[in-house]
């Protein structure tokens, strides 16, 4: 039976131009109510997670569950204080919980502070010392119960700000005085994912060098600590065999003590891997034709975690990508894979939980949500799931406006090479004239804020999408591309070097290779070496260099905070084109930094695509009452 909501929608069926349609999926509900995760986290069966919310200028909050699943989330972080470290930039790994206690980054003065859970009067306390400003971060810490210490990742950028000093060190938690951290292992450009045993005689680390990135090349490390706490010997796991390029990463120690990691040795596949410390070996877990894991971008992921049982051992729940599709699955030790049945078709981290676990993931209609997952007493079926955070609440409230994507795949320019991507049609509440527009990014709901207005949308994991208008989909007199970051580059190279989309939209984009190597910060600093080759293919692949070759309007956003790509970049490719003569323009946005975060530049933004593309593309009116900005050129 349809409900009322669905009924209504029939019976309101118009007709108008694709991309005018009238939609209540608006700028303000999308800016308003799209939060980010920064991470979640189990300790004594509760949940506990780190939201950014736009309606705070992006405030970064950790919020626990409540007493009962009936009871409201409570905020576990004062007004005054924000949870978010900017430890190579992207962050990630801003908090650890233990107990009644939890450590965390503030964004303002990036200290670490410790605070107590319960206590909601007193004020959480700095542990890391005052250096006048944000010039230490710390990222990705662990509890080290042994010692009462906090191992944490720590960036220092006291003597450079573009070449940071990067270390692992401990924290000391026995007194109430503010000590500098004890350095514990040093001396490589990177560092992430220190782990300790359950004993707290072993830890673990991933290291790595220029100009390598994470998911070149890598080492896993195990330290044996001392009677005092220093690291007196250790012995390099993985990545130290000069023969074997590898990049291994996110290790994690099982409750019987056995070090197990993921890499992507052999195959070339990220897989996870155990390590046989008497013999010192590496054996595979589960060789699979698909990534365990995700590259390294932010501190903290957890793709994989050990699950509570009294009669298994190194019960491995663990998420996975193969043909472009997410899988969720429990290992069990004879090396056998249950895969789950669950909602979510795109899954991310997980968690374990006395009786399951908790999952972060997505689907057609669910927006990015953590799950808890009940399991059965075998520990290979899952028998309940429940939403227990969303970071939208628009699939629910507009079902009948909510797109359902389409997985697709097709060949690229390399021959061999197949690239996959979601296309998502617009949605049939409304009769629709002439064509439709394609793009290449998706966030959550800004993509309903899309297809529900009558655009196609096409969520392209790199290779090109031009194969959409083959088969018919869309119009290829009226393409459209927009993306940001890597994405606003992808947007500014099809403008330059294709002649395929009609117009396009870059947020925060690259437009010149060599500046972004010359200026960018550390971690991304030789990042593009490997991507682009010498100083003739810097030249030869920077849009920048090509102006002559645009001939399609383009509008830009920039963060002027923007540490990876420089707001020099945007600004270069206004006034080239500006000078060339094509319709563009430029917003740049005070306080916004690698991606926006307030709700009030993330509504204008996609408003001000939208009519852009409206205008210059569509030729039609939009049905949202927005007033363009002034486009140089055309106006």
């Amino acid at each position: 039976m349809s409900s009322a909501s669905e009924t209504a929608a029939e019976q309101t069926k118009v007709t108008a131009p694709y991309g005018s349609w009238k939609s209540p999926i608006t700028a303000d509900v999308v800016s308003g109510s799209d939060k980010r995760l920064g991470g979640f986290a189990v300790d004594s069966g509760r949940l506990f997670w780190l939201e950014s919310r736009p309606t705070e200028s992006g405030r970064s909050v950790l919020v626990r569950q409540g007493e009962s699943e009936k009871d409201k989330p409570i905020d576990i972080t004062p007004k005054d204080f924000a949870v978010r470290t900017v430890a190579q930039e992207y962050g990630g790994g801003a908090f650890s919980i233990s107990g009644d206690s939890v450590i965390f980054s503030n964004y303002k003065d990036q200290r670490l502070y410790k605070q107590s859970i319960s206590s909601e009067d007193l004020a959480p306390e700095p542990i890391t010392p005052d250096y006048g400003g944000p010039l230490v971060c710390y990222a990705d810490g662990v509890f080290d119960s042994r010692f009462n210490r906090y191992l944490t990742v720590r960036e220092d950028r006291r003597e450079s700000s573009t070449n940071a000093t990067t270390a692992i060190v401990s924290v000391d938690l026995s007194s109430n005085d503010v000590k500098e951290p004890k350095l514990l292992v040093g001396g490589n450009d990177f560092y992430a994912f220190p782990r300790i045993d359950h004993k707290g005689e072993r830890v673990a680390w991933i290291e790595w060098g220029h100009p390598n990135m994470p998911w070149d090349r890598s080492e896993l490390w195990v330290g044996y600590l001392s009677e005092n706490g220093d690291i007196k010997n250790r012995i390099c796991v993985a990545g130290g065999d000069p023969s074997i390029v590898e990049s291994p990463t996110e290790p994690k120690w099982s409750p019987e003590g056995d070090l197990f990691f993921v890499t992507d040795r052999q195959s070339g596949f990220w897989n996870i891997y155990r390590w046989v410390e008497s013999t010192n070996e590496v054996l595979p877990v589960y060789p699979l034709n698909a990534e365990f894991t995700k590259p390294l971008w932010v501190f903290g992921s957890n793709s994989y975690d050990f699950l509570q049982s009294p009669s298994q051992k190194n019960l491995i729940a663990c998420t996975y990508r193969m043909n472009g599709r997410s899988y969720l699955g429990i290992l069990d030790a004879q090396n056998k894979i249950s895969l789950l049945d669950i909602p979510f078709t795109d899954t991310n981290n997980i968690t374990s939980a006395p009786d399951g676990l908790y999952v972060e993931g997505a689907s057609a209609v669910l927006p990015l949500s953590i799950a808890k997952v009940t399991l059965d007493d075998q520990k290979s079926k899952a028998i309940d799931f429940k939403i227990m955070w969303s970071s939208s609440s628009i699939s629910s409230s507009y079902r009948p406006y909510i797109s359902s994507p389409e997985l697709i795949e097709f060949p690229t320019e390399v021959p061999g090479e197949t690239a996959y991507a979601y296309f998502y049609p617009h949605q049939p509440s409304v009769s629709g004239q002439c064509g439709g527009e394609t793009s290449t990014t998706v966030k959550e709901s800004c993509v309903q804020y899309w297809t529900s207005r009558g655009w196609a949308f096409v969520d392209v994991n790199y290779g090109g999408s031009t194969g959409m208008v083959g088969s018919g989909k869309v119009d290829g007199q009226r393409l459209c591309i927009t993306g940001g970051s890597a994405g606003g580059y992808t947007t500014l190279a099809a403008l330059a070097f294709r002649d395929t989309f009609k117009a396009g939209a870059s947020l925060y984009g690259v437009a010149d290779l060599k500046s972004l190597r010359d200026d960018t910060h550390k971690f991304e600093s030789h990042y593009i070496d490997n991507l682009v080759g010498d100083e003739s293919e810097y030249f030869k692949r920077s849009p920048i260099n090509f102006v002559h070759k645009f001939s399609c309007p383009i509008i830009l956003f920039q963060g002027l905070e923007d540490k990876v790509v420089l707001p020099d970049q945007s600004r270069k490719i206004y006034h080239a084109l500006k000078e060339k003569g094509l319709p563009v323009a430029l917003v740049e946005y005070e306080g916004e930094q690698h991606g926006f975060r307030k709700a009030e530049n993330i509504k204008f933004t996609l408003e001000q695509q939208m009519v852009f593309f409206a205008r210059l593309v569509g030729k039609f009116k939009v049905a949202d009452d927005i007033t363009p900005i002034k486009i140089d050129n055309l106006d």
